[in-house]
């Protein structure tokens, strides 16, 4: 790495544009950071070498360089938010309902939406946030955010930790706020550093040079802003993993036991009972909307559960058994957290068929007499059962929610809402089965067929639908936020305003510079410099704007 020597016997890195020491221009470097040779300088980082415009030559410093760039940054984030718009446009996989006709994404987005759902499945868009590219592209508006950080934060921290009064007149005089005045007394300096000290400007000396400067910490705000979207991004990386973040809908039938999903077989719900209250018709507050709604509302739906954790003794091959964790209700805004979970009440389905009893009886005969039954159990059917009399009977197909497509039975879901059958009756002594459809409000027995099938009975019971949530993101979202809205308040409210007082052959030069609210300083100059003779600064910006206007007009 190059090194460069001022005329003040200071080495400054290759790239710096401004001597750290004295601040004067290095003659050829001014290009780096975009000085043009104007009469200003440009103070940006205060001159300070940059790793991205200093090295160009290997790899790493090609990539160095494309990733410090906001453009490329800026590009990243508008090719995430679009990527992010398209995957609102349709309920992702994990949020297709669970009363779907099918929760299979290859068959519910072209049933559901046509063809657009159709090419919306074909290009991924049905899993967007989990996809492997959406998570590259997240990953590189993180990598881009540190490089970018780290390539400007670097030399912005040397430029400030070197923050000297004495500086060269050639930075002084080519301040965007400069003035110069004769015959300038002690008193008066000392007037104004008394008034700069009272508007909270922290003032240092060296050899009669004086620098009076405040809100040097606003300019981290940006680095603050940063380090507050990384952690944001960070945790929405983990958010995909099942370690920090779950979200499953499961449904438990009254009375049921089973296995909550994503906890690995460690935990286990029952619902005891499910409770639906119903809003009164007759009561007078609720009248007419309920008239206007046209059907029941619910007021209240409630899951009585219990949760049980799997307890190993560490015995081989000794059976497991449950300890209660907890036993609470599960109502709407009124969820059950236990060890990091949260369970929802999120839907119910009521008088869904538990079992459902069935006679065997001659076809011919005007009383239905039986001659055998039997009972299904609909959460676990048989395959065969064998019947009193010597009759027997094979479960050919079962659809649990039945319906015709283009005249074929099928099942809209796995839940007992609509059942049908397919059953094959084999008479005592006889090998040739009869072929029996049978539903509700179906019954369907080839013509030559001597047997038919009859329900004799059924039982319901009401099932909960319960959202499984876990989210240990959240904290380092919040986290995250409270960082980015600390920087935005740091860099939004402060400004780092430094003043020099230049004593240079019998006249003293004042120049100004801060990184936003030119206003705000001038006015702090001019309340300082009030009671003397020091002459008010000159925005030169404004000047040399007005000579290039006046230029082109001649």
């Amino acid at each position: 790495m190059n090194r460069i020597k001022c005329e003040c016997g200071h080495v400054n890195p290759e790239g710096t544009v401004l001597c750290e020491a004295c601040g004067k221009p290095i003659e050829g470097n001014q290009h780096i950071d975009g000085n043009d040779g104007k009469n200003i300088l440009n103070m940006r980082y205060d001159g300070t070498a940059r790793r991205s415009l200093t090295y160009r030559k290997s790899f790493v410093d090609k990539v160095w360089g494309f990733f410090s760039s906001v453009k490329v940054g800026v590009w990243l984030i508008v090719i995430a938010l679009a990527a992010s718009a398209l995957g609102t446009i349709y309920p992702q996989r994990p949020h297709i309902p669970a009363n779907a006709i099918s929760r299979d994404p290859a068959i519910f987005y072209e049933q559901t939406y046509g063809v657009t759902g159709k090419i919306y499945y074909q290009l991924g868009f049905y899993d967007l946030y989990g996809s492997w590219w959406y998570m590259i592209l997240i990953a590189l508006i993180g990598v881009s955010l540190v490089i970018c950080s780290l390539d400007r934060f670097v030399p912005l921290y040397r430029a400030l930790k070197k923050q000297k009064p004495k500086r060269h007149v050639t930075f002084v005089s080519r301040q965007r706020f400069v003035s110069e005045t004769e015959n300038v007394t002690g008193e008066e300096i000392q007037k104004v550093k008394e008034s700069l000290h009272k508007q909270r400007y922290k003032i240092s000396e060296e050899d009669g040079h004086i620098l009076a400067e405040k809100g040097r910490f606003s300019r981290w705000g940006p680095y603050v802003n940063h380090i507050g979207l990384i952690i944001i991004l960070i945790a929405a990386l983990l958010r995909q993993t099942p370690w920090f973040f779950l979200d499953e809908y499961v449904w438990v039938r009254e009375g049921e036991q089973i296995v909550i999903p994503g906890t690995d077989g460690e935990y286990y719900i029952e619902n005891k009972k499910f409770i639906l209250e119903l809003y009164d018709e007759s009561d007078e507050k609720f009248r007419d909307a309920l008239q206007k709604q046209g059907e029941l509302v619910p007021k209240n739906f409630q899951t009585n559960a219990v949760i049980y954790k799997k307890n190993d003794d560490g015995v081989i091959g000794a059976e497991s058994s449950l300890d209660k964790v907890i036993e609470d209700q599960i109502r709407m805004n009124h969820p059950l957290k236990f060890d990091g979970y949260t369970l929802y009440q999120a839907g119910y389905q009521l008088d869904e068929f538990s079992t459902m009893s069935f006679k065997i009886h001659k076809k011919d005969d005007s009383d239905a007499k039986e001659l055998a039954s039997f009972t299904v159990d609909l959460t676990n059917p048989e395959k065969e059962y064998d019947l009193e009399n010597g009759y027997r009977v094979k479960m050919g197909e079962f659809y649990p929610e039945y319906y015709l497509d283009n005249g074929e039975p099928r099942s809209k879901s796995k839940y007992v809402r609509n059942p049908a059958f397919v059953f094959y009756i084999y008479a005592p002594d006889t090998s040739q089965p009869e072929v029996s459809f049978i539903g509700i409000g179906r019954n369907i027995a080839a013509d030559d067929n001597e047997y038919k099938l009859g329900i004799i009975n059924y039982t319901t019971h009401d099932v909960s639908g319960l959202t499984v949530r876990k989210d240990y993101t959240l904290p380092l979202f919040g986290l995250g936020a409270l960082i980015f809205m600390i920087g935005v308040i740091q860099g939004m409210y402060w400004q780092h305003r430094r003043v020099w007082i230049h004593p240079q052959n019998g006249k003293v030069i004042v120049a100004a510079h801060t990184n936003k609210n030119w206003y705000g300083l001038r006015k702090d100059i001019e309340k300082a410099i009030s009671q003397t003779t020091i002459h008010e600064v000159i925005d030169r910006q404004e000047l040399d704007q007005r000579n290039e206007t006046k230029g082109g007009k001649s």
